[in-house]
């Protein structure tokens, strides 16, 4: 009976201790955007009572605005392509089969091990050369076949029941309308996952914007958030200020999709 109890509460402290470092990044960030930058510096961790004026500071030095359009445009854009393509061939993958279909679907893993540091140049020489460097299409092109969503769609379609399948063909389905009216609706919660995965990375973006995106009026968010840092003396809070509202979007989409999100994590269908 004792190790019982001392076994629930080693797992509650580690569990507190988990929760803790997890959150506190986020409690600093949100109490350093009320606290001017020299308090922050200090290691003041209470609610200050500089918001407005952080924020005022922020409008000063940011078209907060348009960057926020420029990111939601990428991210959105991207995030529709990407759900649209990869799905389809990750569905295409699981469902039709072929003598060469395993070994195009090695290749592609086998392409995850690239890291994208060695894709950069080559990428960059091919943007330039259809002549749409600082474009948002240069930023979303390149995410559009996402290897790692094809791959994550062709496991969850492992779940699709087959008898849904050849019962819409008995009702005379072609194959695309089987797509879109049985596959895609038995599929929700897989997609919901995928729209979470797909929207934060296309949002959080930094390296690629950073090379393809040249001029102010097209930044997105992390290219400013990365400006406000590199000034001779930073405003933390002015910076703090604009990653919480960086980090709003993202939290957003979360919590609206977090059920659909467990599920299709987990590989549910409904």
């Amino acid at each position: 009976m004792n190790f019982m109890i001392v076994r629930r509460a080693a797992v509650y402290l580690s569990l507190s201790i988990a929760t803790f470092i997890s959150i506190f990044p986020f409690y600093w960030m949100v109490v350093g955007a009320t606290n001017e930058s020299r308090d922050i510096v200090t290691g003041k961790s209470t609610i200050g009572t500089n918001l407005v004026a952080n924020f005022q500071n922020l409008l000063a030095q940011v078209d907060l605005a348009q960057v926020f359009w420029n990111s939601a445009v990428v991210a959105i854009a991207a995030t529709v392509l990407t759900l649209a393509v990869s799905s389809l061939a990750g569905y295409g993958f699981e469902i039709f089969r072929s003598r060469v279909r395993e070994r195009i679907f090695q290749i592609l893993l086998l392409l995850l091990s690239i890291p994208f540091a060695a894709l950069m140049v080559p990428l960059f020489v091919m943007i330039s050369r259809a002549h749409l460097s600082n474009t948002f299409t240069a930023v979303i092109l390149p995410t559009v076949a996402s290897i790692f969503i094809i791959f994550y769609f062709r496991q969850a379609t492992k779940a699709f029941p087959g008898e849904l399948r050849d019962a819409a063909r008995v009702d005379g389905l072609k194959e695309w309308q089987i797509f879109l009216y049985v596959y895609l609706p038995s599929m929700r919660s897989t997609y919901a996952a995928a729209t979470i995965i797909v929207f934060m990375t296309s949002w959080n973006n930094y390296l690629w914007p950073l090379i393809v995106l040249q001029t102010e009026d097209k930044k997105t968010i992390t290219l400013v958030i990365s400006s406000l840092t590199s000034a001779y003396t930073p405003d933390f809070g002015v910076i703090l200020l604009s990653t919480v509202l960086a980090t709003l979007p993202t939290l957003i989409i979360f919590f609206v999709l977090q059920r659909q999100f467990v599920q299709g994590m987990l590989g549910s269908v409904k």
